[in-house]
């Protein structure tokens, strides 16, 4: 299994140069069976990370570019009337992939945001009095732009907690962009990705990750970040139950990722900020960072 997965971030490395730290990440989200928000300024790899993800699980794919005129319609799906049929047909919107790539996902109005709240949370939209379950796996990979740029709408704390992991992707060193400079354009380079984590694979992993074993001292140390978090000054309410779930499927991964059969503290810290940060922001921006490192230094591994 360590194989396969250094085989993905070893190809996704190619693609986005000088990101290893962030494209494990990004891979351990999926593992851990989450959806990824990616956030920075335009022209970063987002949208290129985004789509080497879905080109490496080799899974149906849907790419949806949000602006302030989408409606949940252009998303979900709608009926027309058709003539042979004799009544109402359904057809399909891009929601129903298994990998959805929404794009610039807080360009759109907040009653389009809110179309994905089922899917994500239910794998599953109702639409027109109809529940209509969504394929599986399931995944949506969002990306956004800073809410200080004009025309965004700040995603809802609702909307956040769904996703499991928000990353940032930063500028590139001196040596990565030369690099990029003088190589071939990442769009072709993805385009020629190989489905490194198809179907049984992909599941395998995934069920891995439910193997991996967490002991009581480790679940105790999980519970205080979590109760830590709770009482810090300045927030409105710290990390959901939801968070906490979140929070260990995450480190589980880490886990498998490293060839481990368990979770260590190591690997709550390595992934607590990815977790963490952007449902401790609470409309502060720039301040969640250091509430996850004031969480990280303060609470004590063993107790």
């Amino acid at each position: 299994m360590k194989q396969d997965i250094d085989g993905v971030v070893s190809s996704l490395n190619r693609i986005l140069l000088g990101k290893e730290q962030q494209v494990r990440l990004a891979l351990c989200g999926l593992l851990a069976r989450g959806h990824l928000l990616i956030e920075d300024i335009p022209g970063m790899g987002k949208t290129t990370l985004s789509h080497a993800l879905a080109k490496i699980m080799g899974l149906t794919y849907q790419r949806i570019q949000f602006t302030n005129d989408l409606l949940p319609a252009d998303v979900l799906g709608y009926s027309v009337y058709d003539k042979q049929a004799g009544g109402l047909v359904f057809h399909p919107g891009p929601i129903f992939a298994q990998v959805v790539l929404a794009d610039e996902i807080n360009r759109a109005s907040p009653r389009t945001q809110s179309a994905l709240l089922e899917a994500m949370e239910e794998q599953q939209v109702s639409i027109e009095g109809e529940t209509r379950p969504l394929p599986s796996p399931f995944f949506v990979i969002a990306t956004q732009n800073p809410v200080e740029q004009g025309g965004t709408f700040p995603l809802p704390e609702s909307q956040l907690d769904r996703f499991l992991m928000r990353l940032k992707l930063g500028y590139p060193d001196p040596k990565a962009e030369r690099e990029l400079l003088e190589g071939e354009d990442r769009k072709f380079l993805t385009e020629r990705l190989e489905a490194i984590l198809p179907g049984e694979k992909l599941l395998r992993l995934q069920k891995a990750v439910g193997q991996i074993s967490a002991s009581p001292a480790l679940l105790d140390y999980l519970q205080r970040l979590l109760e830590q978090s709770r009482r810090m000054p300045g927030l409105m309410y710290g990390l959901s139950p939801r968070a906490g779930l979140g929070l260990l499927r995450a480190a589980k991964a880490w886990a498998l990722m490293a060839g481990r059969n368990h979770v260590l503290p190591d690997d709550v810290q390595a992934v607590f900020p990815s977790v963490a940060e952007h449902r401790l922001e609470q409309g502060e921006s720039g301040k969640a960072r250091e509430r996850c490192r004031q969480l990280l230094t303060t609470v004590p591994v063993l107790e």
